[in-house]
């Protein structure tokens, strides 16, 4: 399935199914998203005993959550953006700020700055509490611009 045809099911029809199909990482760690406000979606990444990192607390992978929260930004654009392409990622920085419980995890997304070819996206990744995150990044995405697809 074509990425326009993917984006128009995810924003009419709340079916993401395909636009997560884009990316086979996603697809691997089963995220989903909830396009309950379409301005805001929220990824969810559903607690797998494979995604252990520390298996004394018992505690998700920080690898696991910093690519899930790249996930969440690369969906997220191209949610809000009629990209032709999959932005590419140029740079990422995460702040952990506590440990990922053996639970679901959630990301939400803000772009703060969107330019002709690069976007800046903030992004947000919780628990049980959207007050309390667990890790907070930034990201940077080359977009295609005018370039021919």
């Amino acid at each position: 399935m074509k990425m326009e045809e993917a984006r128009r099911l995810a924003r009419e029809q709340k079916d993401s199914a395909a636009l997560l199909g884009l990316v086979p990482y996603a697809v691997y760690l089963g995220l989903h998203i909830d396009m309950a406000d379409p301005a805001a979606p929220v990824l969810h990444l559903p607690f797998k005993k494979s995604l252990i990192g520390n298996s004394a607390l018992p505690a998700i992978h920080g690898g696991v959550v910093a690519s899930f929260m790249e996930s969440a930004a690369l969906m997220h654009l191209l949610l809000m953006l009629d990209e032709q392409r999959v932005p590419k990622s140029i740079d990422f920085s995460i702040d952990y700020l506590r440990s990922a419980h053996a639970e679901d995890s959630y990301a939400s997304c803000a772009v703060e700055r969107l330019g002709r070819r690069v976007a800046q996206v903030q992004i947000r990744c919780w628990q049980a509490n959207p007050a309390k995150p667990v890790a907070l990044a930034r990201a940077h995405f080359l977009l295609a611009g005018d370039e021919p697809a």
